[in-house]
């Protein structure tokens, strides 16, 4: 008795599944090929993303292969073209090439450029400080003060590995303009912060005691 009483509930249960799978066929078939499109669409946009990376990787070699055997005319387009495509490896270092290198004289042109890094392209949250970071350097030559602290600002605000070097920049540049207490209060920073780098710590500390002490 039992055991017509369980094969009479699978073959209810089967029938249930059976009228389920007909009633919503339509749907179900909609489903399955959506996943099936987006699974494709994946593996499409890996291979594409893929192949974009293998262009960008060879038109920067090209790019620095021509500078140093002095064909020199198309490098700046060409650098400037791959930072604008906002990859996450190749941009950084198209932008440094052009710094390091002197490719371009405009400091608009160079912040312009910055920009498309640090809100534009998507970066690890420590690379983009670190190109923060940079900006600040390239700026601290020419820039005032109020811009030069505007740029750094997101790294001074926050726990940052490259929170150390934007106080030692800063304390450098206050003074190199003869701004000694606001250097010395830059350099007092490093060396209270918690999580500050050693090596720029003693340095802040030499500072101080060799030209701040006063």
């Amino acid at each position: 008795m039992d055991e017509d009483i369980a094969i009479i509930n699978t073959n209810t249960r089967n029938e249930k599944i059976k009228n389920f799978f007909i009633k919503n066929k339509k749907i179900l078939i909609i489903l399955v090929s959506i996943i099936i499109l987006l699974i494709f669409g994946y593996f499409i946009y890996k291979e594409i993303d893929q192949s974009n990376k293998s262009k960008l990787a060879e038109k920067y070699n090209t790019s620095v292969i021509n500078y140093i055997s002095g064909n020199k005319i198309n490098v700046e387009n060409e650098m400037v073209t791959i930072i604008e495509s906002k990859n996450k490896t190749y941009s950084p270092l198209a932008l440094y090439f052009l710094i390091d290198n002197n490719v371009i004289n405009s400091s608009n042109k160079i912040n312009r450029l910055f920009d498309i890094l640090i809100n534009e392209t998507k970066l690890d949250k420590e690379i983009k400080n670190l190109i923060i970071y940079k900006k600040g350097l390239y700026n601290s030559e020419f820039e005032t003060e109020n811009n030069l602290l505007e740029i750094l600002k997101p790294i001074i605000n926050s726990e940052s590995i490259w929170k150390s070097h934007a106080l030692y920049l800063l304390g450098e540049y206050f003074y190199s303009k003869n701004e000694k207490q606001k250097a010395k209060e830059f350099f007092q920073k490093i060396i209270i912060l918690e999580n500050n780098n050693p090596k720029i710590k003693l340095e802040a500390q030499k500072r101080i005691q060799r030209d701040l002490s006063g």
